[in-house]
Parts: C-alpha cells; sequence; structure tokens
C-alpha cells in the first residue's frame, strides 16, 4: 500500500497571489501520480494548504474514481476555532472523503507531530508547499526526505 500512496505537507497560509498557480499545480501532480498508480492520498486536514490539497483530490477523483482521499486528523475538534469559510470546507471534505481517522483523542502539541509522521510513514511521495526552513511543514518533509519519499515540492 505504502507505494500508492502520497502525502501532503503545507503552510497554513497560501499567498492570496499564489493560491490559483498552487491549485493547478496540485491538479496537475496528483493526476499525474493518479496515472503512475497512486491510489492512496492523505491529507492532514490543517488550514490552508492541507485543505486545498484535499479539495484537489476530490476533484481529480472525479476522473479517477479509483484514488482514495483519506484524512488524517490529529483530534477530532481540530477545527472547532477556524473561521467559517474553514469549517464549511473541513466539513464538506470530511463528508466526501473515503476515510477519515483521528491520531488522538484530543488536543496536544504531540497529536499533531503523530499526525505528520504517520503521513510520512504511511507514504512513498509527499506533496508540499514548503516556503520556509523552519516549522511544521519543514519538519514534516525533512522526515519524508529521510525515510526515502519522493517529494514534489510546489512553492
Amino acid at each position: 500500500m505504502k507505494k500508492s500512496s502520497c502525502c501532503f505537507s503545507g503552510h497554513r497560509i497560501i499567498p492570496p497571489t499564489k493560491y490559483e498557480v498552487i491549485k493547478h499545480k496540485l491538479l496537475y501532480e496528483i493526476e499525474k501520480l493518479a496515472k503512475l498508480g497512486v491510489h492512496s492520498f492523505k491529507s492532514g486536514g490543517a488550514m490552508g494548504f492541507d485543505l486545498l490539497a484535499a479539495e484537489c483530490v476530490l476533484e481529480i477523483k472525479k476522473h479517477f474514481p479509483e484514488i482514495k482521499l483519506i484524512m488524517v486528523y490529529p483530534f477530532p475538534e481540530q477545527a472547532k476555532l477556524w473561521n467559517d469559510s474553514y469549517i464549511k470546507k473541513y466539513n464538506y471534505i470530511k463528508a466526501h472523503c473515503d476515510e477519515f481517522v483521528y491520531v488522538n483523542p484530543c488536543y496536544s502539541k504531540a497529536a499533531i507531530f503523530k499526525r505528520n509522521r504517520l503521513l510520512v510513514n504511511e507514504s512513498n511521495y509527499c506533496i508540499c508547499y514548503l516556503t520556509k526552513p523552519n516549522g511544521g511543514t519543514a519538519y514534516t518533509v525533512k522526515e519524508a526526505y529521510e525515510n526515502g519519499l519522493s517529494i514534489i515540492n510546489l512553492a
């Protein structure tokens, strides 16, 4: 299963001037991997890049119904303090994904890292949006690199 899996990792804030470009690149890379036989796409469900990636998988799924979107949430109330727009996206994706899991029953910083490790450990590819050398995305992409994943940085 690992060889046919791809995870996503990216920043929570995508500059508005880059949003459409990143979305177009995501659609292109997801479709390319689907054509190569990647069937499982896993998102951590965070605001920004994670939700955009999940939306793109759902869009590509219309043409490649065999692919699966798996949401790997750190804890059940992840979106509790988000704005209405993000909560609406989160709930839509949760309702339309093929599977969702929680790695922890409640919030903790460890739950975020546990989610990120699970995404990496169960994937062969990582599509990311990484623009800075520190933070959660940098940590996750470093883990992906150290675990031998093929990394596609859309930044």
